[in-house]
């Protein structure tokens, strides 16, 4: 795997011009690292999203049951991983297998494979990478941070960080204070203020306050915030209290007003696609929600999630994938995006001005 990285790396670096280099400021982040092309947090995917000439790439962090912060979108493992062959029996109740009933040597034994969908047992973008192919494995947080920061001095780029604290509420009533250790991981590596090359980023706004206020002074550390926006119908497992998880009230960050008090505790906000582009939008008439106005007359920056180009993934109202990208780059004004498809969006970008 080493060698097929480098070798990715050294045919893709040669025709890359810095990340910031692309259009009118706008950025690209990598969404879970090149994850249209390799199973998403996997370091070949990170490597692949690094070539392609991203401003970011995003980290999911969860804890282990040994407090190691490891870089996975769910608090669970069998989504993407072989777990249910390599430890038959260790699920809840529930079914699922939970990272933090797993210490960090138990989960290096673990493939890292495309993302299946547990009711079908199929992969959810069927045309990605095959599922169960070559190898690859779950990565540390620090082991990320120092794959990036490694590429930015070899190849003299400035590549930032988009990590996301998941589930604190969870964490908490396991006995950990995710925020805290993820901190101290930052801070170890030197992102402590804001001209540095991070945004964290959380669903749960609790959090993100305590963060902001309780935290972040107490380290002596002034990083951006980005507050996570999720669609209430969902009723996903995003926010707990008291270790529950909660069917979250997200309207309130919709209504009038909101972004103000979001600007009260954070720097931007990261909402879903369809919060931004509406009901009613077809090919030929576009319908904008008031979001990106909103949010930057509030003075925050606006990181809408995600852009896909899969058969079937991309809304009705596109005909082709850059049509989406001008959408929101530009129509809808936002300030950058995450991707699985980065390679086409830098290029995209490019096209529209930059280097």
């Amino acid at each position: 795997m080493t060698r097929w990285v480098a070798t990715l790396l050294t045919a893709a670096m040669a025709s890359l011009t810095p990340a910031m280099a692309v259009a009118q400021g706008k950025i690209v982040i990598a969404h879970r690292g090149a994850s249209g092309y390799l199973p998403e947090h996997s370091q070949a995917g990170k490597a692949m999203a690094y070539a392609m000439g991203v401003d970011y790439i995003e980290q999911d962090l969860v804890m282990t049951r040994d407090n190691r912060l490891v870089v996975l979108h769910d608090i669970y493992l069998d989504q993407v991983t072989d777990v249910a062959l390599v430890f038959p029996g260790r699920h809840r109740d529930d079914g699922h297998f939970y990272v933090i009933d797993f210490t960090l040597e138990e989960i290096r034994r673990l493939a890292l494979t495309e993302r299946i969908d547990n009711k079908t047992n199929r992969p959810r973008y069927p045309g990605r990478f095959p599922p169960g192919k070559s190898r690859f494995r779950i990565s540390t947080f620090e082991e990320e941070i120092e794959l990036i920061q490694g590429l930015n001095r070899s190849t003299g780029r400035l590549v930032g960080i988009y990590p996301e604290i998941k589930a604190p509420g969870f964490h908490r009533q396991a006995g950990r204070d995710i925020s805290r250790a993820v901190l101290a991981v930052l801070q170890s590596y030197g992102y402590t203020r804001r001209s540095d090359r991070i945004y964290l980023q959380c669903f749960d706004p609790e959090e993100l306050q305590r963060i902001r206020r309780e935290l972040l002074p107490e380290m002596a550390m002034d990083i951006k915030l980005v507050q996570l926006i999720a669609k209430t119908a969902w009723q996903t497992t995003m926010v707990y209290r008291n270790g529950q998880p909660v069917p979250y009230d997200f309207d309130w960050m919709l209504a009038p007003g909101a972004m103000g008090a979001i600007a009260g505790y954070a720097d931007g906000v990261g909402p879903w696609i369809g919060m931004v582009v509406t009901k009613g939008s077809t090919r030929e008439k576009h319908v904008f929600s008031s979001l990106v106005e909103d949010a930057h007359e509030a003075g925050l920056v606006v990181h809408p999630y995600t852009l896909r180009a899969d058969k079937g993934h991309m809304p009705a109202y596109v005909t082709d994938f850059e049509m989406l990208l001008d959408l929101f780059l530009y129509k809808a004004g936002a300030d950058g995006i995450f991707t699985d498809f980065p390679d086409r969006a830098v290029n995209f970008l490019r096209g529209r001005g930059g280097s």
